[in-house]
C-alpha cells in the first residue's frame, strides 16, 4: 500500500510537472502520463511475476544475471546500438522507449553479493581473499562499465548498499576501510578532472556564485520548495516547472511537490519513505534464510538510498547527482527495476516467519 500511495502521487506530480511542457512540445498534455503509466502496468507485471516465483532460485543463476549485465553494459559501447544523451551513452532505445542497463545491473550485483554472502559464514567472511574480494571485484568490474558511460552517481550508490551488505555479513571493518581509501583518489578524480562534475560540486558549495549557470538547477529547486510555504500554491500552480527547473519530472519532481501541494505534503512524502525502510527491516529480519535476508537488505538499501539523495539534492543537502525519487520520478528503467525489487520483497515476506 505504500508503494501503490507513492505511485499514485507520482503520477498526479508528474502529469501535473508536465501538462504545459508535453503540449507545447508534442500537442499532447498527457504524453508523459501516458508513458508513465505504461511504465507502472509493466513493473506491476513483472512485480507479480518475481512473486510467483521462488525467489531462491536466482541463487542459482545470479553469475548468470552478472554476465548478461556485462554484456549490456559492453553493448552500449558498440556504434549504432546505445543510444547517446548529451554525451552520455546509457540508454538501449526499443520500441520507442529507453531501456537503462545500470538499472538491471544493480539488481544483478545485489543478487550475486546475496547469494555470494549466503554461501560463507562469518569466519569465511573474516577472510579477504574468499570472504570479502570476489564481491568487490565484481562491484569493481560493473562499476567501471557503469562509469565509462559515464554515470558516477550509480556508482557510488551501488557501492555503498554492497559495502553495507558486506559489513552486514561480517566483514571486518579495516577491509572496507582499506577499499575506501584505496577509491578516494580515483573519486577525486573522477569529480574534480571532469568539468560539469566539478562545476556541480562547486555549486553546491556556494550556487549564488554562479546563479544563472552552474547553480541555477539548485538555486531554482529551493526557490520552488521555499515557496510553497506549508500548504503549497495548489495542484498545478507550480512557476517553477514553467521552464525554471530543469528536469523537474525526474530528478527535482520533489522540488514540485513542495511548491504545490506544501511542506506539509513534502514531510508527508518523506514519511512514507520511512515506513518502506521500517516495513522493509522487517522483512529483512523474519526472512527464512540468509540469502532472502542478504537480498532484501540490498534491495532496501538501495531504494532507500537513491530516496534520500534525492530529496537531499533537491533540498540543497548533497551535489547534484541525477538519481530519480523511487516510484514518484518519471523514467522506464529505474521505476519498473524498483517495482522488481518490490516484488522480490514482497516474496521474501512470503516466505518469511511470521513475527
Amino acid at each position: 500500500m505504500i508503494v501503490l500511495t507513492l505511485l499514485a502521487i507520482g503520477v498526479v506530480m508528474i502529469y501535473s510537472s508536465t501538462a504545459i511542457y508535453s503540449w507545447e512540445k508534442y500537442k499532447d498534455s498527457a504524453y508523459f502520463l501516458k508513458k508513465q503509466l505504461i511504465f507502472i502496468t509493466v513493473g506491476i507485471f513483472f512485480s507479480f511475476l518475481v512473486m510467483a516465483m521462488d525467489y531462491r532460485v536466482l541463487a542459482k543463476y545470479s553469475k548468470i544475471l552478472v554476465l548478461c549485465a556485462l554484456l549490456l553494459l559492453v553493448l552500449l559501447h558498440v556504434p549504432g546500438i546505445s543510444r547517446e544523451i548529451s554525451g552520455a551513452k546509457r540508454w538501449f532505445r526499443i520500441w520507442g522507449f529507453g531501456f537503462q542497463p545500470s538499472e538491471f545491473a544493480n539488481l544483478a550485483v545485489i543478487t550475486y553479493v546475496a547469494a555470494f554472502l549466503s554461501k560463507k559464514g562469518v569466519s569465511r567472511m573474516e577472510r579477504f581473499s574468499s570472504g570479502f574480494l570476489p564481491a568487490i571485484i565484481v562491484l569493481g568490474v560493473v562499476s567501471i562499465l557503469i562509469l565509462i558511460q559515464p554515470d558516477l552517481g550509480t556508482v557510488v550508490a551501488l557501492g555503498m548498499v554492497v559495502a553495507l551488505m558486506l559489513f552486514a555479513a561480517g566483514a571486518k571493518l579495516r577491509y572496507l576501510f582499506y577499499i575506501f581509501i584505496a577509491a578516494v583518489p580515483f573519486l577525486y578524480l573522477l569529480v574534480f578532472s571532469v568539468p560539469y562534475r566539478r562545476q556541480r560540486i562547486m555549486a553546491f558549495l556556494n550556487p549564488w556564485a554562479d546563479p544563472l549557470g552552474s547553480g541555477f538547477q539548485l538555486i531554482q529547486s529551493q526557490v520552488a520548495l521555499g515557496s510553497g510555504g506549508w500548504f503549497g500554491k495548489g495542484l498545478g500552480k507550480s512557476i517553477q516547472k514553467l521552464s525554471y527547473l530543469p528536469a523537474a519530472h525526474t530528478d527535482f519532481i520533489f522540488s514540485i511537490i513542495g511548491e504545490e501541494l506544501g511542506f506539509i505534503a513534502a514531510v508527508f512524502v518523506v514519511c512514507l519513505f520511512i515506513l518502506f525502510f521500517v516495513y522493509s527491516c522487517k522483512i529483512i529480519k523474519y526472512a527464512s534464510d540468509a540469502f532472502g535476508a542478504f537480498l532484501s537488505l540490498g534491495i532496501v538499501s538501495l531504494i532507500s538510498l537513491k530516496a534520500v539523495i534525492n530529496i537531499g539534492v533537491s533540498a540543497g543537502v548533497f551535489p547534484t547527482k541525477g538519481l530519480p525519487l523511487p516510484f514518484i520520478s518519471y523514467g522506464g528503467s529505474s521505476l519498473i527495476f524498483d517495482m522488481i525489487g518490490v516484488g522480490l520483497l514482497l516474496n521474501v515476506a512470503r516466505f518469511g516467519e511470521n513475527p
